[in-house]
């Protein structure tokens, strides 16, 4: 693959990081199309819009994305789609997490620009990249992980509605949707994460959170 003309997702919460980082990696990947995500509804939508993007450059600490709650969802929804995530946070645990849960690398926002491009063309050629000087640990996950797998795209966006304590007349209104649909899609989740309430579904999203990982 010729990496030129590629369609890249730049999902970040700090719109001068998404300008930075697109400015910066301009000069490696030529007539490269950009498009940025502000949150993980925001992704949600650009997924939506098409499906030939070639990358997605995912921020763990998005609005919305409950720590590799996102991550878990894309590589199960788009799974042919590599997830690169970009985080402030550079620890052996966060890292080895997130490659554990199926991203394609794990670069750290410290990276001067020649290690991020360097990064990237590994990636897009198929590589796994993260930090060298990091000694990956073994990891398990929560009993959250795969069951968070299963719901679809739509159900993922009720379930971080759920989380952001929208109501459900709130949740119908965003998705242009009527209440009994989004009733249908909390049934679906409480079925699939194995709860019984909207409390106990947010508790099992949090259990994804960073600062509550579980190593071996």
């Amino acid at each position: 693959m010729k990496l030129e003309n590629l369609h890249i997702i730049i999902a970040d919460d700090h719109p001068l990081f998404r300008q930075a980082l697109q400015l910066a990696l301009n000069q490696g990947f030529n007539h490269t199309h950009w498009y940025e995500a502000e949150s993980t509804d925001a992704l949600q939508i650009l997924l939506g819009q098409k499906q030939d993007y070639d990358l997605v450059l995912l921020d763990l600490q998005m609005p919305g994305a409950h720590g590799y709650s996102t991550l878990i969802h894309l590589r199960a929804s788009y799974p042919e789609l590599p997830v690169v995530m970009i985080s402030a946070y550079e620890d052996a645990q966060t890292i080895s997490h997130a490659l554990h849960h199926g991203c394609a690398g794990f670069i750290p926002k410290s990276a001067d620009m020649t290690t991020l491009t360097q990064a990237l063309e590994a990636i897009l050629y198929g590589d796994i990249w993260y930090p060298p000087e990091i000694t990956l640990l073994d990891v398990t996950d929560t009993p959250t992980a795969d069951k968070l797998a299963e719901l679809t795209p739509q159900q993922y966006r009720v379930l971080q509605m759920f989380a952001a304590g929208l109501l459900n007349k709130q949740i119908a209104y965003e998705l242009a949707v009527s209440e009994a649909t989004v009733k249908a899609h909390a049934t679906a989740i409480f079925r699939k994460l194995g709860v019984r309430s909207r409390t106990q579904a947010v508790i099992a999203l949090q259990q994804l959170e960073l600062g509550n990982n579980t190593s071996q």
